[in-house]
């Protein structure tokens, strides 16, 4: 089959020698059944409990060193730095510094490698396979990648708002401080419809797009028209969260690999259940 101009076989997947371009649906083609999703996930994660669970625990073992690392010498930084007392030192500044550094890059990798893990088992899981803890453990440094980008512009986006907002705020409050509830309010409504716009960011980078500002994008035209669909499985989410709570962080360790599931069900309603990114046949 030949190649259309411009297409770029690494942007696009089917197994086999320069795929098949397939792209998302279009938006609105696809309807949203949150209660659907909600068992159609919780089946999901019922077929492999203890490999969700265990890997969880696999991942917190590692991340806990990294994340108590990087705690210390931030902890050790500010008093040095801020308060100039000392009083706290066991590290020479450097090595504070350095152990920042370390534990803030193993606790993003760390995190990228669960995350990813749990998702892609989360997908299998829903094509009616049983993932193995292999399945969990192999390491996708693409899918990594592409998820900690999406992040990083999510995160730009949002602050650059942020930073728009606090502006037009200080030039309201020049002239008439009643005036500064206007951009309040427009950038908090803005902040929810984006959030929620962008509720399925995780599994659009593992499966649907491979360019984080295609991702952000995929996310505002695939969501929009089911928003307040959305909106509701976020609550539902939500609640479900509040109530793994009240049983303590026991509750909270389970509900999160749920969870993923459910939301991967609900982004196989809206966006289809194709892997247009080949993460499943990767490794």
């Amino acid at each position: 089959m030949q190649q259309k101009l411009g297409e770029h076989c690494a942007d696009r997947y089917l197994p086999g020698n320069c795929p098949l371009l397939m792209s998302l649906p279009p938006p609105g083609t696809n309807k949203l059944q949150v209660l659907r999703a909600v068992e159609d996930g919780w089946q999901a994660f019922c077929r492999a409990p203890w490999p969700f669970l265990l890997f969880q625990v696999l991942v917190t073992v590692i991340l806990v060193p990294f994340g108590v690392l990087a705690l210390v010498g931030l902890v050790q930084l500010i008093d040095l730095l801020k308060f100039n007392s000392g009083a706290l030192a066991a590290l020479h500044p450097v090595a504070a510094g350095i152990a920042v550094v370390v534990g803030v890059i193993g606790c993003v990798i760390v995190g990228l490698w669960g995350v990813v893990g749990i998702t892609r088992c989360a997908w299998m899981s829903l094509n009616g396979q049983r993932p193995s803890f292999r399945d969990f453990t192999r390491w996708d440094g693409a899918a990594s990648s592409r998820l900690f980008g999406s992040v990083i512009l999510l995160a730009i986006a949002l602050a650059v708002v942020g930073v728009l907002a606090a502006l037009i705020h200080t030039g309201l409050n020049a002239l008439n401080t009643t005036l500064t509830v206007i951009p309040v309010i427009v950038f908090g409504i803005f902040y929810i419809w984006f959030l929620i716009s962008q509720k399925f960011l995780l599994q659009l980078s593992l499966f649907g797009v491979k360019r984080p500002m295609q991702t952000i994008q995929a996310g505002v035209s695939g969501v929009n028209p089911s928003w307040w669909v959305v909106l509701w499985l976020a609550i539902v989410e939500s609640v479900l969260h509040a109530v793994a709570a009240l049983f303590s962080y026991g509750g909270l360790f389970v509900i999160f690999p749920v969870v993923i599931c459910i939301s991967t069900a609900a982004y196989r309603q809206l966006f289809g259940s194709q892997d247009h990114t080949g993460i499943l046949n990767n490794g």
